[in-house]
């Protein structure tokens, strides 16, 4: 099935070097396959009242790590959004919830990840951000989530770290780097966006040298 935004215009992603540069877009739909090239992409931690985080299990019948718990919500900004925004309409099209305070706290996180032949490669910056209320019901989209739950912070992390609980390549990695920042997502500093992969920065950049 094609991938198109709400105004019905096929979705894209960006398609970018090593360094981080863009470099072309493809359709989302058909770039993730054996040989997936490096592309642009978003993770957010989304919590509560409570500190408590939103946990996601993928569709079933997702391409790309079906069945798989992770992160609150993940995705592609599109040419030219800022990924603040990008996270906003994932939050909202993906889990029907309202995202705010975003702050930006893993500027260049980057993975490869492979499942049943189905490669994952990303510049993947991470998120955090806050949900109103304790523990709020999303309303997720089927075709993307499966199932969902709220879990403390410090119990998740600790689960993931010790293995006792199995997620996301991704997932794990980035919890590796979060726990690193310090035990309250809270108090974890916020990066500067400068240091966002030059395609997704809004930092104007110096022209090289002559």
């Amino acid at each position: 099935m094609t991938a198109v935004t709400p105004t019905g215009e096929e979705e894209l992603v960006v398609l970018v070097s090593p360094d981080g540069e863009a470099i072309g877009t493809a359709p989302k739909a058909t770039v993730h396959h054996a040989d997936t090239p490096l592309h642009l992409a978003f993770s957010v931690y989304l919590l509560d009242d409570t500190g408590s985080l939103l946990v996601t299990q993928r569709a079933l019948a997702k391409a790309t790590f079906p069945g798989v718990w992770t992160n609150s919500a993940c995705g592609h900004p599109a040419p030219g959004e800022p990924v603040e925004d990008a996270v906003a309409r994932r939050a909202r099209d993906e889990l029907g919830l309202d995202a705010h305070e975003l702050r930006l706290v893993l500027p260049r996180f980057s993975y490869r990840a492979e499942m049943d032949g189905v490669v994952e490669w990303e510049l993947c910056p991470v998120l955090v951000g806050r949900v109103s209320g304790v523990a709020p019901a999303p309303g997720p989209d089927p075709a993307e989530v499966e199932a969902a739950e709220w879990v403390p912070w410090r119990q998740f992390s600790a689960d993931v770290l010790s293995g006792r609980r199995a997620v996301s390549t991704w997932c794990r990695e980035q919890v590796t780097e979060l726990a690193a920042l310090g035990p309250d997502p809270a108090a974890w500093p916020s990066a500067d966006t400068a240091d966002l992969p030059p395609a997704m920065s809004s930092r104007p950049r110096r022209p090289p040298l002559e």
